[in-house]
């Protein structure tokens, strides 16, 4: 690439500069030859003005420069970017379209590259040996209708002269085109020269319409198609997480197209666009205003351009005049890569793909000295060579110039495979079948062209970056490779980590535990977030649903994770269980006290008056009744479930049992003190014990029943508790377990019956009035445990059971065997048979 830079800078000698740019007072159309070959003619430009700005004063009848050969080359270039508005009287013939503006010097330099690179052939001994290239270069001025002009020329030719016999000139037949730098004007070029079948070959055009071989069939470019762009403008907002941008697009096939793509891969990938504004530089600059005003006003700190150099230029003007808050720019190859462009330095920070650089280091020329100490009436000092590095003499960044000579190698590279041998000249459409298979190496970089006609597609990621001097530069932090084989994605890799990436969201993301929800009229990326639900988590971000846990699993507090359900029980840990088991414990304790108390009286007379062995026999029960309770408490189990409810049930029947058994006896007794009437024989003791086991037996039989037929068993209660398993005891058979209760409940009533008809006679201790109340006290905790044993929810409902069984025990324990302890340890004057048998 040294080469090319030295060989440009001698092909632009001082004459040619002098001519190319125009020295004062060339007049229209007329041509400048100072320093020229007579084979080669270029139309003057004009200075005007102190601004030192170029315009172009020749009819674009006529190419810009030009050089015979065996076989020309075509060149159409923007040089400017505006012609002159013409007012047609529709009286006169109308002046030809003329160019204006300032010219580009990036597009002059283009021109200056084909130019070169046609004279390294022609120098060349080895590429078209002994043939001639000449070229014909035009300014398009960027425009359409001047194009189709151009296009026309190119297909008549400039020579006049018709030739008889078989020696016709071929000086003037055009084989191929480079160019045009925009795809608008390409459009309308590739539609005009297509069907004649010569090739035309873009440095600059990226329009992936262009790609349509049924419409553009002789249309090839040495630059990637903007479909690759776009694909990996997406994956570099997808990268940093850009999901609300804004869009802004010039108004022409390239601008048009290449958003288009853009939006749709955005689209795909979940990328939401504020808005999407085009505009044009011709437009009113109410239009532009209009666009400058959306992007201030704008939420989307991200702003994708898929604009021109010369239409982003007007825009970035517009918005210098009234400072809006900093945005990322997110730019297209046109503009990012632009060294006109870098003069903006509110884009601090912009981003975007370009075409691989070709870095040629260099020095001061010293042509170019004396060309800009002549052309300035300047004189540089000799310690200070560094001229002012312009778009047209900055070698640092060529990276379309590189297609350029791309360009012109690939069409001199079809020609030069057709068969010179045959000495025949090839046809445009044998030139353009070669184009089709070239695959070269040239300068170090890959010439060759797929199906489509498009190049392998690779980028480098390029950032502004401000430098220590103020100025921003171009620096490569990144490279795009969309080379690899199908069925692989293109790979994008970043040299470096950018800092301080600026967050650009229409809605912050929704955090787990959380779920999306639209917000309604607005694009998918603006959204509010709701919590989930009760019983239901999100454990990403962004999630549009929530999900149910596990049936034994619930939420966290922050709804993001499903934690295992704490399992709930009545335990021997927790305060509730120790004050059961404390009662339960004391109420046998203090059973076994009463029994130890009776047992040490028991020659007494209250105590024998009493019927002493089923006293025992109730206190053992009682004991066994306050120790049953325990077997409530704790994780249930199958042998803990099985055993509560039966030990329950069982105990209590033989502690009714001996309570009937006594309230009979006390009936008997005095039964037994009426004359003629001898009933004690019939309920003597004997009688007394059968009384107990019978009843028990038949609450034995009941039991035995329940676990064989439908056992009480273990299960985890889920549904009384969402957030929460209670483990508990299943009743297996509910009529099992209401038998049992109701068989209890039997034995209560009948003994409340018989002690309520004994309460008055007339001892002046009759145990029948303290059966009465313990029956009493028993019947109410029993009927009041129903409703509360219904309602209580989880491990209540084992407490409330615990509690009527212990209140129950209690109120036999004390209204029994409490007046007689009292009496045997407080009041032992009382103890007498004469006290018992007193009548009143």
């Amino acid at each position: 690439m040294f080469a090319l830079f030295v060989g440009l800078i001698v092909s632009l000698g001082l004459s040619e500069l002098n001519s190319a740019l125009a020295l004062p007072g060339s007049g229209d159309g007329v041509k400048q030859r100072a320093g020229l070959t007579e084979d080669r003619t270029v139309v003057g430009v004009s200075d005007e003005g102190s601004s030192g700005e170029c315009k172009l004063q020749g009819a674009t009848r006529q190419p810009a420069i030009s050089m015979d050969g065996d076989y020309v080359v075509g060149g159409v270039f923007s040089i400017h970017y505006y012609t002159y508005t013409v007012k047609n009287n529709y009286t006169t013939m109308p002046d030809p379209i003329r160019c204006s503006g300032s010219i580009n010097s990036r597009e002059l330099r283009f021109s200056r590259t084909m130019i070169f690179a046609i004279e390294e052939i022609n120098n060349s001994t080895k590429l078209l040996p002994g043939i001639k290239l000449g070229y014909q270069i035009y300014d398009s001025c960027a425009s359409v209708p001047v194009a189709v002009h151009v296009a026309f020329e190119l297909l008549s030719g400039l020579d006049s002269v018709f030739y008889a016999g078989d020696n016709c000139t071929q000086s003037s037949k055009v084989m191929a085109v480079v160019g045009e730098s925009g795809s608008t004007p390409s459009i309308s070029m590739s539609r005009i020269i297509g069907p004649f079948n010569i090739p035309l070959v873009s440095h600059f055009a990226t329009c992936a319409c262009l790609s349509d071989k049924q419409q553009y069939p002789s249309f090839f470019r040495t630059i990637p198609s903007d479909q690759f762009q776009a694909d990996a403008l997406v994956k570099l907002v997808k990268h940093f997480g850009w999901t609300w941008i804004g869009a802004i697009r010039s108004d022409s096939d390239y601008g048009n197209s290449g958003m288009g793509s853009f939006l749709d891969a955005a689209h795909k990938e979940g990328i939401c666009v504020e808005y999407s504004e085009s505009f044009y530089r011709t437009n009113p600059r109410s239009r532009i205003q209009r666009v400058a005003d959306i992007i201030r006003r704008s939420t989307a700190l991200v702003i994708v351009a898929f604009t021109t150099p010369g239409d982003f230029r007007i825009l970035l003007e517009e918005l210098s005049l009234k400072p809006s808050p900093p945005r990322q720019w997110i730019g297209s190859e046109s503009w990012v890569t632009d060294p006109s462009m870098l003069k903006f330095r509110f884009c601090a920070g912009a981003i975007g793909f370009g075409i691989e650089r070709s870095v040629i280091p260099v020095s001061a020329s010293p042509v170019l000295t004396e060309f800009w100490e002549e052309q300035f009436n300047c004189r540089l000092e000799k310690n200070n060579q560094s001229w002012t590095l312009r778009p047209y003499t900055d070698t640092s960044q060529l990276r379309i110039t590189n297609m350029v000579y791309k360009a012109v190698y690939a069409i001199a590279h079809a020609i030069h495979n057709y068969d010179l041998k045959c000495k025949s000249h090839p046809f445009h459409s044998q030139v353009l079948t070669r184009l089709k298979h070239v695959n070269i190496s040239q300068n170090g970089y890959e010439v060759s062209f797929d199906v489509n006609g498009d190049p392998v597609a690779t980028y480098e990621l390029v950032n502004w970056q401000n430098t220590e001097t103020g100025s921003i530069e171009l620096v490569t932090v990144g490279h795009y490779d969309a080379s690899l084989p199908a069925g692989q994605e293109p790979c994008m890799t970043l040299f470096i980590s950018m800092c301080q990436v600026p967050v650009s969201v229409c809605t912050v993301s929704c955090p787990a535990g959380t779920r999306k929800v639209l917000q309604k009229g607005k694009p998918i990326c603006c959204f509010d977030c709701i919590p989930c639900p009760e019983g239901e988590i999100s454990n990403a971000t962004d999630s549009s649903h929530c999900f149910t846990c596990l049936e034994e699993f619930w939420p966290n507090a922050k709804r993001n994770n499903c934690l295992p359900k704490p399992v709930e029980f009545l335990s021997f840990n927790e305060g509730l269980g120790i004050i059961l088991c404390v009662f339960s414990v004391g109420g046998a304790c203090l059973a076994v006290l009463t029994a130890a108390v009776l047992h040490r009286h028991r020659t007494s007379p209250i105590v024998r008056a009493n019927n002493s062995e089923l006293s025992f026999l109730l206190l053992f029960s009682l004991t066994l009744c306050f120790l049953c309770s325990l077997t409530f408490i704790g994780a249930p189990s199958d042998w803990s479930c099985m055993l509560r409810h039966t030990a329950f049930g069982i105990t209590f029947v033989l502690c009714m049992s001996c309570v009937l058994g006594k309230t009979i006896v006390v009936l008997m007794a005095f039964k037994a003190t009426l004359p003629g009437c001898d009933v004690m024989k019939w309920f003597g003791p004997p009688q007394q014990r059968m009384t107990v086991v019978s009843f028990t037996f038949i609450q034995v039989v009941i039991c035995t029943l329940w676990l064989v037929l439908s056992p009480p068993f273990p299960r985890k209660n889920l549904t009384t508790y969402k957030e929460k398993i209670i483990l508990e005891c299943a009743l297996g058979s509910t009529i099992g377990f209401w038998a049992v209760l109701g068989y209890i409940g039997l034995l209560a009533v009948f003994c409340f019956v018989l002690a309520v008809l004994a309460r008055k006679l007339p001892d002046s201790f009759n145990e029948a009035k303290l059966i009465t109340f313990s029956m009493l006290i028993f019947c109410a905790v029993w009927v009041t445990f129903i409703p509360a044993y219904v309602s209580s929810p989880g491990k209540f409902t084992v407490a409330v059971e615990i509690f009527a069984i212990l209140a129950s025990s209690f109120g036999l324990m004390l209204c029994i065997f409490a007046p007689k302890c009292f009496i045997i340890l407080f009041q032992p004057e009382k103890n007498t048979k004469k006290y018992l048998m007193n009548k009143t």
